[in-house]
């Protein structure tokens, strides 16, 4: 299994991230939900487009997941993910709840408990409020490592691209449907990038097939109808205008750019080194909106909006860095080593119990 780094990942996460951010900063923040006090009309009509790099996430997502998933077992896959996941998390979750203790006002609050229930990132499960309301996308994620991890446990991989096409159906099915908790356990709203980025992923590492082009292109169709069809939520949300052909374009764009890297097509791209770049993404992710929101509510208009602006996205970056230099890998691979021998030992446990289970003979 070739485990190589794909260089041009790293990078297509980073737009999309910066995507977001631009999106929250320029337009969202001010936009709708009293957040932030700065207003950015320069940029606000391109930028509120942004929130689609979360859907390009998921599709990268679906990519990468398959590549972990497909070199590890499922004791590992699990591990791995949750070494990915928590160190940055724990950092970011709680200099917001700093930041929001001290500048919050009356627009943010966090209590303790909040705070410790969302260090658990389990918090969408038992209805705890996130600090930040980026997290609800980390909620959509272990959500589909938890499907993954299910294909794992009952060694089904060898049949997933089959198990694709079906929640693919699945999906489409439900889309029509009020059956929401079926809905929401199949992700039927950004299930098409997962489905999308794991076909992807099968075309770079073996080629394509009919199957899998198939597949993704019928997931392209799909994710362009939902994309369009939640438009008007948004505009009455934001109360403003979205244009559905430039939508359905960067959802294409989307697609059309992980096919390239899948026929691994990306020239140059794929040629130069991204890698700081790609490890500045999550943290950079899970720190930028509250605090940066918190940021501009504290400094403007006594601060130039443009010097405020771009001032705080430097310092969103510099603090990404620096919570990945400083802590995240550190704290990676001692959880790393905690893990791995915790498991160990309750692996050790269960073997030991089932092989005395099996000599059991009653008198």
């Amino acid at each position: 299994m070739n485990q190589k780094r794909i260089n041009e990942i790293d990078l297509l996460r980073f737009i999309a991230a910066m995507s977001v951010v631009f999106f929250h900063y320029t337009f969202r923040g001010y936009a709708a939900d009293d957040r932030s006090l700065l207003p950015y009309p320069l940029l606000a009509p391109v930028a509120k487009y942004g929130y689609l790099g979360v859907e390009l996430f998921f599709m990268i997502s679906g990519f990468v997941i398959m590549m972990t998933a497909g070199g590890e077992g499922f004791r590992k896959f699990l591990i791995s993910r949750a070494v990915r996941l928590y160190p940055a998390f724990w950092v970011c979750c709680s200099i917001t709840f700093v930041v929001t203790l001290a500048l919050g006002g009356d627009r943010f609050s966090a209590t303790v408990p909040q705070y410790l229930g969302n260090l658990t990132l389990m918090g969408d499960f038992f209805d705890i409020r996130p600090i930040d309301g980026v997290y609800w996308s980390l909620f959509i994620e272990i959500r589909f490592y938890f499907l993954i991890a299910l294909v794992m446990l009952f060694r089904k991989l060898h049949r997933i691209e089959a198990l694709l096409c079906v929640w693919l159906v699945l999906s489409v099915a439900l889309e029509f449907t009020d059956a929401r908790g079926w809905r929401r356990f199949f992700i039927t709203e950004y299930s098409t990038y997962f489905i999308a980025g794991a076909m992807f992923y099968h075309v770079w590492l073996s080629g394509a097939s009919k199957l899998r082009w198939a597949t993704i292109i019928s997931s392209c169709a799909f994710a362009i109808y939902q994309g369009v069809n939640m438009l008007p939520r948004l505009e009455r949300h934001y109360h403003v205008d979205f244009n559905a052909f430039i939508v359905a374009t960067i959802i294409f764009i989307c697609y059309v750019v992980m096919g390239l890297v899948a026929k691994k097509k990306m020239g140059w791209v794929a040629g130069r080194r991204w890698v700081v770049l790609g490890i500045i993404t999550y943290p950079l992710y899970l720190l930028h909106q509250n605090v940066g929101f918190m940021v501009f509510n504290a400094l403007y208009p006594a601060v130039n909006p443009h010097l405020l602006l771009w001032g705080t996205m430097a310092l969103m970056i510099a603090m990404s860095l620096f919570i990945h230099v400083v802590f995240e890998r550190a704290m990676a691979r001692q959880l790393r080593r905690v893990l791995d021998h915790s498991s160990n030992k309750i692996a050790v446990l269960f073997t030991g119990g089932f092989e005395r289970l099996k000599s059991y003979r009653p008198k």
